[in-house]
C-alpha cells in the first residue's frame, strides 16, 4: 500500500510520471487538474467557479478543492493507496490533508517532488499548449503560475521535509530517465 503526494512546478512532467507510478504500484491517480478540466468541459457549477481562477493562472480556492479531494479519498479504489497530484499546494492544505487522512485512519507514506529548471518548464508548457490546444497556457499565464507556485507551493516541500516524507527527483531528461530516477527513489523509501 502506498499513499503519496506528487509535487513540482507546472510543466515538470508530473502528469506523465504520475501515470508511470500508478501503473507500477497499481494505485489510482487523483489529479485535481483533470477533475477541474472535466468539470469545465461539462459546465458544472464547480467547473464554472474553477474556470475563472484557472484562466488567470491562479489556484482554485480551498472551499472548492478540499471537499472534492475529501470525497475522492473516501472512494473504495483508494483503500490500497493513491497518488495525489495537484493537492496539496499550500502548507495549509497539507495540514488539512493530514487531518483528513487521520480522520479515516490513514497517513501519507511519501511526498515525491519533481524538480525542473524554470526556463525548461516554460518551453515544455508552451509546446504542450500548441499540441493539446490549451488556451490557458500562454507565456504570461505560465510565468504567473510559476510565480504563484514558488510563493505558495514550494514551502510545502519544506513542510514535508521536516516530516521526513519528502523525496526529490530531477525532472529534466527523457521520460524514461526521469521514470528510472523515480523508481530508484521509491525503492530506497
Amino acid at each position: 500500500m502506498t499513499r503519496m503526494v506528487l509535487i513540482g512546478p507546472p510543466g515538470a512532467g508530473k502528469g506523465t510520471q504520475a501515470k508511470h507510478i500508478c501503473e507500477k504500484l497499481n494505485i489510482p491517480h487523483i489529479s485535481t487538474g483533470e477533475i477541474f478540466r472535466q468539470n469545465i468541459s461539462e459546465g458544472t457549477e464547480l467547473g464554472v467557479r474553477a474556470k475563472d481562477y484557472i484562466e488567470k493562472g491562479e489556484y482554485v480556492p480551498d472551499s472548492v478543492t478540499v471537499p472534492m479531494v475529501k470525497a475522492r479519498l473516501q472512494c473504495p479504489d483508494t483503500k490500497d493507496g493513491f497518488l495525489l497530484d495537484g493537492f496539496p499546494r499550500t502548507v495549509a492544505q497539507a495540514r488539512v490533508l493530514h487531518d483528513l487522512l487521520a480522520s479515516i485512519d490513514s497517513d501519507l507514506d511519501m511526498v515525491l517532488e519533481i524538480t525542473a529548471d524554470t526556463e525548461e518548464v516554460i518551453k515544455r508548457m508552451l509546446n504542450r499548449a500548441k499540441v493539446e490546444h490549451r488556451p490557458d497556457d500562454t507565456e504570461d499565464v505560465i510565468r504567473h503560475r510559476l510565480e504563484v507556485y514558488r510563493e505558495l507551493t514550494e514551502p510545502i516541500a519544506t513542510y514535508y521535509e521536516e516530516h521526513d516524507l519528502l523525496i526529490q527527483v530531477d525532472g529534466l531528461g527523457t521520460i524514461e530517465e526521469v521514470s528510472a530516477r523515480i523508481d530508484e527513489a521509491m525503492k530506497k523509501n
